[in-house]
């Protein structure tokens, strides 16, 4: 195995900051599943005292879901719950079986890096401040002429484009890690619940 003591100490890090990340999103979720029916009523109402729509929730239900979807894949990754064939794999011997799952982890790495690869990029064409030599160390490309926001709330887009690097930051960093694990997991010849 490689450093087992530090690759159980790695999860145990893993395990709470993609938890957090996790019950971040489902506050998220919860907050827009709120606010959609409050606007769904207001809409129906829409005239009487003094209710009516929430402005801008589309955009914040757009944004929001993204940053949820983020938030929630470092714990999906380390759980394991991605979609998997696993009817062929089953029949297998435990060796063969560790290294499948290492197989599929070092591609959803791949994946995670590609992911947190163009999210950069995108958020650096988004974000409209730091100096040019910063920019350039950063790989953030020029500063656009002209900073995005959302239509109706004027939101500046380079925020959530930011708070989804964020979750896909994690998430590569929790595919290295669950990389790493199933190294361990396929010489050692069997899988540890996860």
């Amino acid at each position: 195995m490689l450093a087992p003591r530090a690759e159980a100490a790695t999860g145990r890090v893993m395990e709470v900051l993609a938890r957090w990340l996790a019950y971040g999103g489902g506050l998220i979720l919860t907050v827009l599943a709120l606010m959609v029916v409050v606007s769904v009523i207001g809409r129906r109402l829409d005239g009487i005292l003094f209710f009516g729509p929430i402005t801008g929730d589309y955009e914040l239900v757009e944004a929001g879901c993204a940053i949820a979807v983020f938030a929630f894949l470092p714990w999906c990754q380390l759980k394991r719950g991605h979609v998997a064939v696993d009817i062929v794999v089953q029949a297998f011997p435990a060796r063969v079986k560790a290294l499948s799952g290492l197989i599929g982890d070092v591609l959803l790495a791949v994946a995670a890096y590609i992911i947190a690869w163009r999210l950069w990029l995108g958020f650096g064409e988004k974000f409209p401040y730091g100096s040019d030599n910063l920019r350039a160390a950063l790989d953030m490309g020029p500063r656009p002429f002209f900073p995005q926001t959302s239509y109706e709330l004027e939101i500046p887009t380079w925020i959530p484009y930011g708070l989804c690097f964020i979750g896909a930051a994690l998430f590569l960093i929790t595919a290295l890690y669950t990389v790493w694990r199933s190294l361990n997991w396929t010489l050692t010849g069997a899988e540890e619940p996860v």
